[in-house]
C-alpha cells in the first residue's frame, strides 16, 4: 500500500534502514572508553559544575536498585517506564540516592548525566559529543552491509552464553527483579572490561546508552543500549547495532552516559600562482575606496592619463 512520505524499511530487530544506505562519514577522533566517574568528577570540581540531575533535586533510578525498598510506593515513576522510580538526592556521585555513592565505581561510566551535562563536559576537554553517523561507523566496525552486515558486533549469535563475554546486558533474568549477572554484573561495569570492538572501541554495545548530537530538545538521541536491555528484544530495547531510542533532553537516569570526539584540524593549502609582469602585466593597486588605479601594463605607453567622470554632471 502508499507508505507515507520519509518511511523507510528497518530491520525488525538491527533498526537500520533496510537495504543498508551508503552514506559517507569525515574522519573523526572518538575516545575508545566512556566518560567513567573518576573522569567527570575532575571537571565538576574544576569547574564547580552542578548537573541538571542537582539542580532538579532528583534522578531516575531503576527499581530494583532502590536502596529502600519502600520508595517504590512512595516515590513518582516514569509513565512510559514503571519500572524507572524518580528518587529525590540520585545524581552521579550518589547513583541510587542517599546512602549510596560511586566511591567504588570511580572507573564505570558517569550516569544520571543529561544531554547538556554531556555536551558541557565535552566542550570542557576540547571535543564534542559524536554524531549519529559517526557513532554507527565506530560500532559497525565495518560491517556496514550488505553482505556482511550483523546484528552484534561479535556475530548473529544471540545466545545470552555468547553474548555475555562481549556486552553488559541483562542476560536471562525476569526484568526488573532477576538479574542473574552472566556477564558478571548486575548493574554499570568498568569502562574496557568486556573486550573492545575490531576498531578498538568498548562499550559500543550494552552497559549504558550514551548521548549523541542531533534530535531536538524533547527527542535527544541515544545509542547503544545499557546493561538493562535484552538481545531479542523480549523486553526493553534489542541491544543490536542499531539500537536507538530518543529521550528528553534534561532526562537523567541510572543508564545513560556519553563519550567525546574530535574533529581533526584540517590543514590548509594554498595554490601559488607565479604572476609573470612580462607576460601578464603589472598588478594594479586598489586604493582605500576600492578604486583600481591604473597602472603601466604590457605594451601600454610609459606614462597615460585617466579622466574619471564627476559625480555632479556641469
Amino acid at each position: 500500500g502508499l507508505k507515507p512520505f520519509g518511511h523507510v524499511d528497518v530491520h525488525p530487530l538491527d533498526g537500520g534502514v533496510t537495504p543498508p544506505a551508503v552514506v559517507r562519514v569525515e574522519p573523526f577522533f572518538m575516545d575508545s572508553k566512556l566518560v567513567t566517574n573518576k573522569e567527570f568528577g575532575k571537571f565538576a570540581r574544576s569547574t564547580y559544575y552542578e548537573t541538571e540531575a542537582e539542580k532538579f533535586g532528583w534522578s531516575f533510578v531503576l527499581s530494583s536498585f532502590l536502596v529502600k525498598s519502600e520508595m517504590k510506593h512512595n516515590a513518582d515513576v516514569d509513565p512510559e517506564a514503571e519500572h524507572w522510580v524518580a528518587v529525590d538526592g540520585a545524581y552521579w556521585r550518589q547513583p541510587e540516592g542517599p546512602g549510596s555513592t560511586y566511591k567504588l565505581r570511580e572507573h564505570h561510566p558517569v550516569v544520571h548525566v543529561s544531554h547538556r551535562d554531556a555536551a558541557e563536559y565535552c566542550s570542557w576537554v576540547g571535543k564534542r559529543l559524536p554524531g549519529e553517523r559517526e557513532y554507527e561507523a565506530a560500532a559497525r566496525a565495518g560491517h556496514y552491509g550488505p553482505k556482511n552486515r550483523t546484528l552484534f558486533s561479535w556475530g548473529d549469535n544471540d545466545t545470552v552464553a555468547v553474548a555475555s563475554q562481549y556486552a553488559n546486558l541483562w542476560g536471562n533474568g525476569t526484568f526488573p527483579d532477576e538479574n542473574f549477572a552472566e556477564d558478571g554484573w548486575r548493574g554499570t561495569s568498568p569502562v574496557g572490561h568486556f573486550p573492545p570492538n575490531p576498531y578498538g572501541f568498548f562499550d559500543l554495545t550494552g552497559n549504558v546508552w550514551e548521548w549523541v548530537r542531533g534530535g531536538k530538545h524533547k527527542a535527544r538521541i541515544v545509542r547503544g543500549a545499557s546493561y538493562v536491555d535484552s538481545l531479542d528484544g523480549s523486553f526493553n530495547h534489542a541491544a543490536t547495532l542499531g539500537a536507538r531510542a530518543t529521550l528528553h533532553g534534561t532526562t537523567t537516569t541510572g543508564n545513560v552516559g556519553f563519550r567525546c570526539v574530535k574533529s581533526p584540524t584540517r590543514r590548509t593549502e594554498y595554490h601559488w600562482v607565479y604572476h609573470d609582469e612580462e607576460v601578464h602585466g603589472s598588478l594594479s593597486i586598489e586604493d582605500e575606496f576600492g578604486k583600481e588605479w591604473a597602472t603601466p601594463q604590457k605594451d601600454w605607453e610609459d606614462m597615460f592619463w585617466v579622466q574619471e567622470a564627476s559625480d555632479e554632471e556641469e
